[in-house]
């Protein structure tokens, strides 16, 4: 039963950030506008920028501020501006016409040079939750969006891990990946009442620190 669906990212990480036990794993994630851009980049870098509505990593562009200038990267092409506004201007070509967030740019750990990402499908049977995949998703190379459609590879929650962060404890990162899920059903279930199917998107990054990227009602 897949139950309700929530298709605003806005929404739902709202309602993450209302649990104390939960906001420290939320990059700080604010509402597109060019002054936010420019807040952002100033402050972390790098973002994300990613549609309110949408999946699949459509619509998905990293945008970062370095010693030449602004750039942005969408799908396998980066392009570089020597100012912000030249570089907004192009952005707002690229963009789909519709709401967007930004996201604090999480540096990922890696294989081989390639991002990698967290899966965790959970399903509601009965009065209980059950635990469906932990996978990972690396990403095609030349790419730094992980999903599988749009060509990432798919291994087990261990074996990523394993291979991406050699020295950290893996059995102690993906129990504390299950238990920050099993926090954050019961908050999505107390916002959001027949919610009977949940798709967690972790990030892991370089230090082995888990952040939450996204939440989804109606995981592939």
């Amino acid at each position: 039963m897949a139950g309700r669906q929530l298709a605003s990212k806005w929404l739902k990480t709202k309602a993450l950030l209302s649990d104390s036990r939960i906001a420290g794993y939320i990059p700080r994630t604010v509402h597109y506008s060019n002054s936010a851009l420019h807040s952002m980049l100033g402050r972390f870098g790098n973002v994300v920028i990613k549609p309110i509505v949408g999946g699949g990593g459509y619509g998905v562009i990293k945008v970062f501020r370095d010693g030449r200038g602004y750039g942005f990267t969408y799908m396998a092409k980066t392009r570089m501006y020597r100012d912000f506004a030249g570089m907004t201007e192009a952005l707002k070509k690229v963009r789909v016409k519709r709401g967007y967030l930004i996201q604090q740019g999480i540096s990922l750990a890696r294989i081989a040079g390639r991002p990698i990402d967290y899966r965790v499908k959970v399903v509601k049977n009965g009065e209980h939750w059950e635990f469906r995949s932990m996978v990972g998703r690396l990403a095609r190379p030349g790419l730094f969006v992980t999903n599988l459609c749009k060509g990432g590879t798919m291994l087990t929650c261990r074996e990523g891990l394993r291979r991406s962060l050699p020295r950290i404890n893996s059995s102690a990162k993906r129990k504390e990946m299950r238990n920050l899920t099993l926090t954050c059903i019961q908050v999505m279930e107390r916002h959001f009442p027949g919610i009977g199917e949940l798709g967690f998107d972790y990030a892991v990054d370089r230090s082995g620190r888990i952040w939450i990227l996204e939440v989804n009602t109606r995981p592939q």
